[in-house]
């Protein structure tokens, strides 16, 4: 009896050290995921103000650096950091399906965080239209796997708890962290490691506020649709924000899956040149603004929902244009602040048919309802921008236009953006390496 006794005791004693081994690594990813994205933020501002200080020596050095800029990061992704091109979500999404080992490793490791970071940054140096939050995204899956190796069979979950700990901690919204992850990563409510996934969030948006103090993204907002009228500017917002977005994922889906013709074949065999051509046209985009669609967009959208004041009237489809060659270009770099920028614009097209509207809110409907039409996850979408603004008297708009948005964009793009380039990227990981690290795996 005694001896039974004792086992019983001991193998008490195992399960409940597993069980705190398995917090400490949620908590530690956490607080580790929180440090990464804080200094990707401060590294990502220094560079666009580097990009920026070069333009106002010369502003045409945008058509050098630009695209050499983007053939150098292609060639280094290809080369040294295959499986880091592109925003990173999807090979976060593709490595939570992936049962291989190695084939995950091949999509979330440290090195692919370290290569994700300094191209991502120095995309952003040569005035790529891309953001950070996307490859925070694929640095905290990657923190996490390398942290979870000791236990193979939990890192669906550990993937998860990182890449929702990267939203939460590159935004400060960890409400829409929470959200992200289980809307768009796992597109489920997975009860076994719900309170580990909050705890790894907690971790993180603890670490921003220490290292960042406590902020919104876009700084606090009060504007809401006063009268009736205003609100026919819900239904045009999601509209126009759903076909962009629709239209937007299907031209980056589809140049991903490769175009069945000539050009798609010599697009395949010549990816630098493409990449340089990619970066050519972000220049030309940028020339055509007056220097404004270059980086993330925070700071032109920032200004506008500060100030009141509308962006230029070809902000949002310059800005598209350059994002979309920018993401079909092979180059590191994430859609999700960009996308706002984006939206920012069309609002700001939209708010010109409402000269009594509070220009801001109609910002802020054509920001949540392009993202919403990208990435097809209403629910994240207006939460996040929610959070991003501290407005929650937009709440009930914001989330009728991504709704909206997201049954438009249905119509043109039958998948969101991230879950199509997974399935990519799954395919592609259970390749040998020689063969996953071909030109055709942009």
């Amino acid at each position: 009896m005694v001896i039974v006794r004792s086992i019983r005791n001991r193998r008490r004693l195992r399960i409940t050290s597993a069980r705190w081994q398995r917090r400490a690594i949620f908590l530690l990813g956490g607080i580790v995921v929180g440090a990464a994205a804080v200094g990707l933020a401060l590294l990502a501002d220094l560079a666009q103000e580097a990009f920026r200080l070069l333009l106002a020596k010369w502003r045409y050095a945008a058509l050098l650096v630009t695209p050499l800029g983007f053939l150098l990061s292609a060639f280094l992704t290809m080369r040294l950091f295959p499986g880091a091109q592109g925003s990173g979500i999807p090979q976060a999404i593709a490595a939570r399906h992936l049962d291989d080992q190695t084939a995950r490793e091949r999509l979330v490791s440290l090195r692919i965080a370290v290569g994700k970071i300094l191209l991502t940054l120095f995309g952003l140096l040569c005035g790529g239209s891309v953001g950070r939050e996307g490859p925070t995204v694929q640095v905290g899956a990657s923190v996490m796997f390398a942290l979870g190796r000791v236990s193979p069979r939990r890192q669906p979950g550990l993937i998860l708890a990182g890449a929702a700990a990267g939203v939460a901690a590159a935004f400060n919204t960890p409400l829409a962290g929470i959200v992200f992850g289980i809307e768009e990563m796992s597109r489920a409510f997975e009860t076994r490691t719900s309170s580990l996934i909050i705890a790894a969030v907690i971790a993180a948006g603890l670490t921003s506020l220490a290292l960042m103090g406590n902020y919104t993204y876009f700084g606090s907002s009060a504007m809401s649709l006063a009268r009736g009228l205003d609100w026919l500017a819900v239904p045009v917002c999601g509209v126009v924000g759903g076909v962009a977005g629709g239209v937007f994922s299907r031209i980056v889906i589809t140049m991903a899956r490769g175009l069945p013709n000539p050009v798609g074949r010599a697009i395949k065999a010549h990816p630098l040149w493409f990449a340089l051509a990619c970066g050519l046209a972000v220049a030309i985009c940028g020339l055509i603004s007056g220097d404004t669609i270059y980086g993330t967009g925070y700071a032109q959208v920032k200004e506008a929902l500060d100030h009141g004041t509308p962006l230029p009237q070809d902000f949002g489809v310059l800005k598209l244009l350059a994002t979309a060659f920018a993401a079909i270009s092979g180059i590191p770099g994430g859609i999700f602040s960009p996308s706002l920028a984006v939206g920012a614009g069309l609002g700001s097209n939209v708010a010109v048919l409402f000269h009594d509207a509070p220009i801001g809110a109609i910002l802020l409907l054509g920001m949540v309802s392009y993202f919403a039409g990208v990435v097809q996850a209403p629910i994240t979408a207006f939460v996040i921008v929610t959070e991003m603004t501290d407005n929650h008297a937009m709440v009930v708009p914001l989330m009728a236009a991504a709704l909206i948005a997201h049954f438009v964009s249905r119509m043109i793009c039958e998948e969101g953006i991230y879950h199509a380039l997974a399935k990519g990227f799954v395919e592609r990981a259970a390749r040998p390496p020689e063969a996953a690290a071909s030109p055709a795996s942009r």
